[in-house]
């Protein structure tokens, strides 16, 4: 929730200063869920570590954009694909060894040295050089309402996304309450906005076709990723009969997939453009989520991770040229700006999947103590899931071909403008 608040401010004061306030946020969460000795503090730990984690992300997703022009963006994103994979992988499984063998304490005090190597690095090694409107280094007066009502209204949203059909029943008074209070609050957002002289949102931003169609790309891959990473391990164990090790392989292959397309996105989008290298990334994500249709109880696992393998390598040539499209289309002074809108995005969209899928297959399956699906229906829920999944998978491909087919989109590197095209 605090992701494009973030990017704002960033534009407003800096990225570093933003990043390091993010990092040191992160680093406080961490220790203090290491030492935790109630529930409780463990509860509001973690929601210190979320608010340095909300700036960490698209600070340096918009570092990177501007410390490289376009070109050397499509040779270092092979390496920013690289680190996330990585980690994507060895973080779950890292934490699994401290739980098995050492503490799960363990899990948060790893990220001690990692912050404060990461804070010395950032801190010694990048100057930031600010490229303000006026030429000068301007202090405007930060849209405090603009974010309370920001944070308010989303936090109630996908509280009652998150919680509705399961803590509480869809129409009971609390439900309709929470998600009555979210959409005044984001209405009185959007009034306040339009008053503001800087606001923390601009509204008008968005109505920039690259900007929109980028951020709605975002959102689905959101709701994408979370229902692959949620539901095909609960197929493979409650319908394939295999272990939970073997489940989380079989989506380990999405995390391969998308880091290995991702890292040669670039070369795609500097020849065809964004939105061609965007289509032919849905594309594939449009055929991935097409085969999950046809997993039976009879499926191979191995053919579940290629299809996990084929959809995350689609993602790399979608989410990459999307993005830095949609950077290359502003101004320094609106790159956090646009970076954390289409962070946030992607969020969004897994809060509705959560509701999405988790109705889905409420409807059709019993729920357990544990919270998971069970009986016999689980083969028939999981199946609807994914065909639900491959309609999403329709509405990323529509998403990216709304993008700007021949525009020019000028952007303010640290040392030049640059002039491409997106096809």
């Amino acid at each position: 929730m605090s992701v494009p608040i973030y990017g704002r401010l960033a534009d407003f004061f800096g990225r570093k200063h933003l990043m390091l306030i993010g990092i040191g946020l992160f680093l406080v969460g961490s220790v203090l869920a290491g030492f935790a000795w109630s529930m409780p503090v463990l509860i509001v730990s973690r929601v210190i570590q979320g608010l340095g984690a909300g700036a960490v992300l698209p600070m340096s997703m918009t570092i990177a954009s501007d410390i490289y022009t376009l070109q050397e963006r499509a040779k270092t994103q092979g390496y920013l694909a690289s680190v996330w994979g990585i980690s994507a992988v060895v973080g779950p499984t890292l934490g699994g060894v401290f739980s098995e063998f050492v503490s799960w304490r363990w899990i948060f005090f790893i990220n001690i040295p990692l912050s404060l190597v990461a804070a010395w690095m950032l801190w010694r090694k990048f100057a930031e050089k600010r490229q303000d409107a006026d030429g000068e280094r301007s202090r405007p007066r930060i849209d405090y309402a603009g974010a309370i009502l920001l944070t308010a209204g989303t936090a109630l949203i996908i509280l009652g996304l998150l919680e509705g059909g399961t803590a509480w029943a869809w129409n009971s008074p609390l439900s309709i309450g929470v998600f009555a209070v979210g959409v005044a609050a984001l209405a009185a957002f959007v009034l306040v906005e339009r008053k503001a002289e800087h606001p923390i949102l601009p509204l008008g931003v968005l109505k920039r076709r690259i900007i929109w169609t980028s951020t709605l790309a975002s959102l689905i891959i959101g709701g994408i990723v979370l229902g692959l990473t949620t539901y095909v391990p609960i197929y493979a164990q409650g319908v394939l009969g295999m272990s939970a090790l073997i489940a989380g392989f079989a989506v380990a292959a999405l995390t391969v997939g998308w880091p290995l397309t991702a890292s040669i996105a670039g070369r795609f989008y500097l020849r065809i453009g964004f939105r061609s290298t965007a289509i032919i990334g849905s594309s594939i994500v449009l055929v991935g989520t097409l085969l999950l249709t046809v997993l039976g109880a009879g499926s191979s696992i191995w053919l579940v991770a290629v299809i996990c393998f084929v959809i995350g390598a689609g993602m790399g040539l979608t989410a990459v040229p999307t993005l830095i499209g949609a950077q290359s289309s502003v101004e320094w002074q609106e790159r956090g700006l646009v970076t954390g809108t289409n962070m946030f995005a992607r969020s969004i969209g897994s809060a509705v999947g959560v509701a999405v899928f988790g109705a889905i297959v409420n409807a059709n399956a019993t729920v357990g103590p544990d919270g998971a699906p069970h009986g016999a229906q689980l083969a028939v829920a999981t199946h609807l899931v994914f065909v639900a999944i491959a309609v999403i998978g329709v509405a990323l491909l529509a998403s990216v071909l709304l993008m700007p087919g021949r525009r020019v989109l000028e952007t303010a590197t640290t040392n030049s403008t640059e002039t491409v095209t997106a096809q």
